[in-house]
C-alpha cells in the first residue's frame, strides 16, 4: 500500500513544519515533507509540494488563508486542516511535537 503523503506548512519553515517533517521521517505508513510561506523561508511552498501531497496541514488560520489565495486552484480537492499551533516553540521542543502528533492523529485517525 501507498504511503500517504503529509505535507505541513508553516511560515518561515524553521521550527514548527520541520518538527513535523521529522516526527513524520520514518513513518511506515507517512511520507512528509515541509515549506513555509514567507518568502523568507528555509524551503518555500511550491505547486510541486502541493501536486505531490494528499493531505496538507497548516499550523495557523492565517497560514489557510494565504495557501487558498495562492493556490486556490491547484489543491484539487485536497484537504486542508489547520492544527492551531503558535509560533512559540523552538525545533523538536516536546511540547510541540505532542500538539503537532495529537492535531495530526486527530484529522487522519
Amino acid at each position: 500500500m501507498a504511503k500517504q503523503k503529509l505535507l505541513f506548512i508553516c511560515s518561515r519553515n524553521r521550527w514548527r513544519s520541520p518538527t513535523a517533517q521529522k516526527i513524520y521521517a520514518k513513518s511506515a505508513v507517512f511520507d512528509a515533507r515541509s515549506a513555509g510561506l514567507s518568502p523568507s523561508a528555509v524551503r518555500k511552498l511550491s505547486f510541486a509540494d502541493i501536486d505531490w501531497a494528499d493531505i496538507i496541514f497548516v499550523m495557523e488560520p492565517e497560514h489557510r488563508r494565504r495557501l487558498m489565495q495562492s493556490f486556490r486552484n491547484d489543491l484539487a480537492g485536497r484537504p486542508v486542516y489547520v492544527l492551531n499551533i503558535p509560533d512559540d516553540f523552538p525545533f523538536m521542543d516536546p511540547e510541540l511535537v505532542e500538539l503537532i502528533r495529537s492535531g495530526v492523529e486527530s484529522f487522519i485517525e
